[in-house]
Protein backbone atom coordinates (compact mmCIF):
# COMPACT_ATOMS: atom_id res chain seq x y z
CA UNK A 1 0.00 0.00 0.00
CA UNK A 2 2.87 2.40 0.65
CA UNK A 3 3.98 1.94 -2.91
CA UNK A 4 2.19 5.11 -4.10
CA UNK A 5 2.31 7.18 -0.93
CA UNK A 6 5.62 8.44 0.37
CA UNK A 7 6.26 8.82 4.07
CA UNK A 8 6.12 12.32 5.52
CA UNK A 9 8.58 13.19 8.24
CA UNK A 10 8.41 16.21 10.52
CA UNK A 11 11.10 18.82 10.21
CA UNK A 12 13.40 19.37 13.15
CA UNK A 13 12.53 22.30 15.40
CA UNK A 14 14.36 25.56 14.61
CA UNK A 15 15.92 27.91 17.11
CA UNK A 16 13.88 30.74 18.64
CA UNK A 17 14.45 34.32 17.52
CA UNK A 18 15.89 36.79 19.97
CA UNK A 19 14.83 40.45 20.42
CA UNK A 20 11.70 40.62 18.22
CA UNK A 21 10.02 43.40 20.24
CA UNK A 22 11.72 46.46 18.74
CA UNK A 23 11.17 45.33 15.15
CA UNK A 24 7.50 44.76 15.97
CA UNK A 25 7.14 48.34 17.21
CA UNK A 26 8.75 49.70 14.04
CA UNK A 27 6.41 47.58 11.90
CA UNK A 28 3.39 48.80 13.88
CA UNK A 29 4.47 52.43 13.38
CA UNK A 30 4.90 51.86 9.62
CA UNK A 31 1.41 50.37 9.38
CA UNK A 32 0.03 53.30 11.37
CA UNK A 33 1.61 55.78 8.95
CA UNK A 34 0.30 53.87 5.94
CA UNK A 35 -3.20 53.85 7.46
CA UNK A 36 -3.03 57.59 8.15
CA UNK A 37 -1.78 58.71 4.73
CA UNK A 38 -3.77 56.30 2.56
CA UNK A 39 -7.08 56.07 4.40
CA UNK A 40 -7.74 58.62 7.14
CA UNK A 41 -6.23 61.80 5.68
CA UNK A 42 -7.96 61.67 2.23
CA UNK A 43 -11.32 60.85 3.84
CA UNK A 44 -10.99 63.72 6.33
CA UNK A 45 -10.14 66.07 3.46
CA UNK A 46 -13.28 65.00 1.53
CA UNK A 47 -15.45 65.50 4.62
CA UNK A 48 -14.00 68.97 5.18
CA UNK A 49 -14.62 69.96 1.54
CA UNK A 50 -18.22 68.68 1.68
CA UNK A 51 -18.87 70.61 4.91
CA UNK A 52 -17.60 73.79 3.24
CA UNK A 53 -19.82 73.11 0.21
CA UNK A 54 -22.92 72.57 2.38
CA UNK A 55 -22.29 75.72 4.43
CA UNK A 56 -21.86 77.85 1.29
CA UNK A 57 -25.20 76.92 -0.31
CA UNK A 58 -27.33 79.93 -1.17
CA UNK A 59 -30.47 80.79 -3.07
CA UNK A 60 -30.01 80.63 -6.84
CA UNK A 61 -27.23 78.02 -6.86
CA UNK A 62 -27.64 75.16 -9.32
CA UNK A 63 -26.92 71.88 -7.55
CA UNK A 64 -26.56 68.17 -8.17
CA UNK A 65 -28.01 65.85 -5.51
CA UNK A 66 -26.91 62.37 -4.47
CA UNK A 67 -29.91 60.96 -6.32
CA UNK A 68 -28.79 62.54 -9.58
CA UNK A 69 -31.34 65.37 -9.65
CA UNK A 70 -30.26 68.74 -11.01
CA UNK A 71 -32.07 71.84 -9.82
CA UNK A 72 -31.88 75.42 -8.59
CA UNK A 73 -32.11 76.30 -4.89
CA UNK A 74 -35.17 78.45 -4.21
CA UNK A 75 -35.20 78.50 -0.42
CA UNK A 76 -32.56 77.81 2.25
CA UNK A 77 -33.65 76.85 5.77
CA UNK A 78 -30.77 77.69 8.12
CA UNK A 79 -32.10 76.23 11.36
CA UNK A 80 -33.30 72.89 9.99
CA UNK A 81 -30.57 72.14 7.43
CA UNK A 82 -33.00 71.75 4.53
CA UNK A 83 -33.14 73.41 1.12
CA UNK A 84 -35.93 73.65 -1.41
CA UNK A 85 -34.81 72.80 -4.93
CA UNK A 86 -36.76 73.71 -8.05
CA UNK A 87 -36.35 71.01 -10.69
CA UNK A 88 -38.39 72.99 -13.24
CA UNK A 89 -41.17 75.58 -13.16
CA UNK A 90 -43.74 73.22 -11.63
CA UNK A 91 -41.73 70.78 -9.48
CA UNK A 92 -40.12 71.70 -6.16
CA UNK A 93 -38.56 69.26 -3.70
CA UNK A 94 -37.20 69.68 -0.19
CA UNK A 95 -33.92 67.89 0.57
CA UNK A 96 -31.30 67.89 3.29
CA UNK A 97 -28.29 70.07 2.68
CA UNK A 98 -26.01 67.07 3.10
CA UNK A 99 -27.66 65.41 0.07
CA UNK A 100 -26.13 68.03 -2.23
CA UNK A 101 -23.14 66.54 -4.01
CA UNK A 102 -21.92 69.48 -6.10
CA UNK A 103 -22.67 73.07 -6.96
CA UNK A 104 -22.84 73.38 -10.74
CA UNK A 105 -21.81 76.40 -12.82
CA UNK A 106 -24.55 78.92 -13.67
CA UNK A 107 -26.46 78.03 -16.84
CA UNK A 108 -26.00 74.26 -16.51
CA UNK A 109 -29.76 73.62 -16.29
CA UNK A 110 -30.38 75.46 -19.57
CA UNK A 111 -27.76 73.41 -21.39
CA UNK A 112 -29.19 70.05 -20.24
Amino acid sequence: MSLFISNAYAQSAGGTQQGGGFEMLIMLAVFGLIFYFLLYRPQAKRVKEHKALVSSLSKGDEVLTQGGLVGRITKVSEEKDFVEVSLNESNNIVIQKSAVTAVLPKGTMKSI
